[in-house]
């Protein structure tokens, strides 16, 4: 394929025309065939129908280059996978659910086709979600000098999603090589465009964007479709820069094998838009032209049913996935130390800094280890400036602005972004400040969703190697939405891992180890720690902390705190004021991380001491300690003398005020009186 060749039926040679028809004949077999598997429950419970797109779709699959570029094809895209280089075999493994499915091994919906050897990536049900990816990938084909494009399908609808108006207005203020097609049905299942914009022509809601080409074209002419994609691509590739192309199509049939269009079109809109059949149109213009005959036709046709029905009793009889691989890739093997196997180090070799300075030394010495890492976020790298609390001060000034960068305000943004920058390349590391703030998170979790499961929805073919920066909690006065703190919450998305640290050795070597390791890893970051004087440790300049080691911060025998982050150090205080009044040892367990978690050492605490009380920030309706007591509750009952209890927050916002804050969190105060009544108990 030439990105200077013009395609018209009179321009293009007929092996070429050949070749087209049979892609185009194979996939409406497999497209109409693919219904009567779910009648005969055999599997394809989610089918979306692409007839109608047939012209977009054959063009996107024959402009891609699987050595050059990356594709994130929709759930309508089956022709474009096709046209890309699947076959039938793998199509159906799809379909199926098999074991085998190159796309998630029958972990994802059926009808999401991948091929990630060849960068055709394994995206998600949520429409338009894979446009930050597709810009993400398209940034790190810049910042390596890849001559590649990124290629992001989806229906017109999805473009009323607000990731997608931050993909591309990102994609056209970085300038990067990316073609966002939309194919233009003029339905969202069932919603017609006129409730999804105002402008006809969904593309035109972009036309303000600066350096951002729009190409439109009949998506059910091949010629038409070709031209535009060529054209899409050689702009993309020359001047390095986003390109829209608006596909109109039509959809002949329903929206999926879960709807009914004839309950929303009418028989004359149904028959419409069955004459405007590509396939068909394309069928009569190559007789009626003289380039085919009728029976050439048939017989490619006759070729590819032969085709379909061979891969068929091949795939009808591949293995299922087993039960038991449900725990395979939920989260990728982490790294692990030698040299601090535990996470304990000697306390004499090293420097003593405050936390926010060994976030700082650690972020500039792993930039310095591995030069393919990047951090970006919010407010981090403008002069003299490095994040809201200056955790990321002096990095662009040694590492320079295509390592350290600013983001959007646009939380979607970054995170979506980061997914996609680490898929083209395995040794990439990635640092963001997922917000400025943990409460400001909210907006990204559509994109931390898809971060969560990617490893495990793609069967172990990708994981997002990302290090997710998070300044969280209170104790600083800044009420809602600067004094949250969220980690409950996100322990409920598997395939995260999530630490905080409670000092300064441990931010460092917990930071490291997340950035040398596959996967995403949530970092929570006390930030009313970042300078207080109790945080401060001898921190070694190569501290590694393993994940899912807890710390013993303080041994006993009478009573476990079971705590991490802000309150450890009250937990702290008052272990050492109990034993001063009351003659009580108790022991402080700073779990560190959440996920993976220690339990082992938690249990080994409550069998010594035999009374347990949690305490953390969070809420304690909810709250991640409910996770703690059930634990300890199922696994060391038999130990225990007293019931578990809990401290942390109200089940409440955080407030302004002082006195609300008081109020409403934790202190040593209230950790106090819980240790007394249980001491009592």
């Amino acid at each position: 394929m030439s990105l200077q060749q013009s395609y018209s039926l009179l321009t293009t040679d007929k092996e070429t025309l050949k070749k087209w028809y049979s892609l185009m004949a194979l996939g409406r077999k497999i497209d109409d065939r693919a219904p009567n598997y779910l009648r005969q429950a055999l599997g394809w419970s989610y089918h979306a129908p692409y007839a109608g797109h047939d012209g977009i779709q054959l063009a996107i699959g024959q402009v891609f280059d699987r050595k050059t570029d990356h594709l994130f094809p929709y759930y309508r895209d089956m022709l474009t996978v096709i046209s890309a280089g699947l076959n039938t075999e793998e199509i159906l493994l799809n379909g199926l659910s098999k074991k085998d499915d190159l796309a998630s091994g029958g972990r994802h919906m059926s009808n999401h086709f991948a091929k990630p050897e060849w960068n055709i990536h394994n995206v998600s049900s949520v429409t338009g979600n894979h446009t930050l990816h597709a810009v993400g990938v398209a940034r790190a084909m810049k910042r390596y000098n890849h001559k590649g494009v990124a290629i992001s399908s989806q229906g017109e609808s999805s473009v009323s999603e607000g990731f997608v108006y931050e993909a591309i207005n990102g994609a056209s203020r970085e300038k990067l090589p990316v073609i966002f097609v939309f194919q233009d049905n003029k339905y969202g299942i069932s919603v017609p465009k006129r409730d999804q914009t105002a402008n006809y022509m969904v593309a035109e809601n972009f036309s303000g964007l600066m350096n951002l080409r729009i190409i439109y074209c009949d998506g059910k002419s091949v010629f038409d479709s070709m031209n535009a994609m060529v054209e899409a691509k050689r702009h993309a590739l020359e001047k390095q820069e986003p390109v829209i192309v608006h596909a109109s199509t039509v959809r002949i049939h329903s929206h999926s094998n879960s709807d009914r269009h004839e309950l929303y079109r009418d028989e004359t809109e149904r028959h419409c838009v069955k004459i405007s059949d590509p396939f068909d149109r394309l069928r009569t213009v190559l007789i009626r032209s003289g380039r085919f005959s009728e029976a050439e036709l048939l017989e490619i046709e006759e070729e590819a049913q032969k085709e379909v029905m061979a891969a068929h009793k091949k795939v009808i009889r591949a293995a299922n996935p087993s039960p038991e691989s449900i725990f395979n890739f939920v989260s990728p093997e982490p790294y692990k130390s030698k040299k601090y196997p535990d996470g304990i180090h000697d306390e004499k070799s090293g420097e003593k800094m405050k936390l926010i300075t060994a976030l700082n030394e650690t972020l500039k010495a792993e930039f310095r280890h591995n030069p393919d890492t990047f951090i970006w976020g919010q407010d981090i790298a403008y002069r003299d400036k490095g994040g809201i609390f200056n955790v990321t001060k002096g990095m662009q000034q040694e590492f320079g602005i295509e390592r350290v960068f600013n983001a959007p305000i646009a939380e979607d943004f970054i995170m979506g972004t980061a997914n996609g920058m680490s898929r083209f390349n395995p040794k990439i590391r990635i640092v963001i400040e997922g917000a400025e703030f943990a409460d400001y998170f909210w907006p990204a979790m559509e994109q931390a969703v898809e971060m969560s499961h990617d490893y495990w929805r793609s069967n172990g073919a990708f994981s997002p190697n990302v290090t997710i920066r998070l300044a969280s909690g209170g104790y600083i006065g800044g009420g809602l939405y600067h004094s949250q703190t969220i980690e409950g919450a996100l322990a409920t998305l598997p395939g995260f891992r999530i630490v905080y640290p409670s000092f300064a050795d441990d931010a460092a070597g917990l930071l490291r180890t997340s950035m040398r390791s596959e996967g995403p890893t949530i970092f929570m970051e006390p930030k009313a720690l970042y300078n207080d004087p109790v945080a401060e440790t001898i921190v070694p300049d190569d501290y590694e902390v393993p994940f899912g080691k807890a710390r013993i911060r303080r041994k006993g025998s009478d009573m476990s705190i079971i705590t991490y982050g802000n309150t450890t150090h009250m937990s702290l205080q008052v272990a050492e004021r109990i034993q001063k009044e009351k003659g009580k040892s108790i022991e402080v367990v700073d779990i560190r991380s959440l996920i993976p978690l220690d339990k082992e050492s938690i249990i080994e605490s409550v069998k010594k001491t035999g009374k347990v009380l949690v305490v953390h920030e969070d809420k304690v309706f909810a709250g991640f300690g409910a996770e703690l007591a059930a634990t300890i509750a199922a696994e060391a009952f038999e130990y225990l003398d007293a019931p578990i209890k809990r401290v942390g927050s109200t089940f409440t916002p955080v407030g302004f005020n002082t006195i609300l804050e008081k109020a409403i969190l934790p202190n040593a105060d209230k950790i106090y009186d819980a240790v007394v009544e249980l001491l009592e108990f």
